[in-house]
């Protein structure tokens, strides 16, 4: 079955990276693979200029660029992928984990808490439910003489 064609790695409803942008590099696995473990360079590393990237807008960039300046080598993000013993099956497996892996990072952060009080029926009941313990405890007294 021949691979569909692909503008472009799709990784939100708004931002496709084309392919121009990715780049590829295959060298050998490691592992067991049997005869063809020495010859086929199924190991894909899949390389993108996130820093140079036409495609993010600069709030894009910049939270990408932030969040994984770890995973970055010069604004360069390479995911390797050498889990399959296809370099096909490998070449999807990198697409999908760089497509997860920036989306993740341009996700807009989470809405702060916004602090709030116990209501005026929280209060009552938590008080009555000391005083009720406070009334056991009371009773489980020696009596007073």
């Amino acid at each position: 079955m021949p691979a569909p064609h692909r503008p472009g790695l799709r990784v939100s409803s708004g931002l496709t990276i084309p392919e121009s942008e990715l780049s590829w590099r295959f060298s050998r696995s490691s592992g067991p693979g049997g005869q063809g473990v020495n010859t086929a360079d199924s190991r894909a590393e899949l390389v993108w200029d996130a820093a140079r990237s036409s495609v993010l807008s600069p709030v894009q960039r910049e939270r990408l660029l932030e969040r994984l300046a770890g995973r970055l080598v010069d604004g360069v993000l390479t995911i390797a992928a050498s889990e399959h013993r296809a370099q096909l099956r490998n070449r999807d497996a990198a697409r999908a984990r760089l497509a997860a892996v920036v989306a993740e990072a341009i996700r807009p952060p989470s809405p702060s808490r916004r602090p709030t009080t116990p209501s005026r029926g929280a209060k009552e009941r938590r008080l009555t439910a000391k005083k009720h313990r406070t009334d056991v405890k009371q009773l489980r007294r020696r009596p007073a003489d």
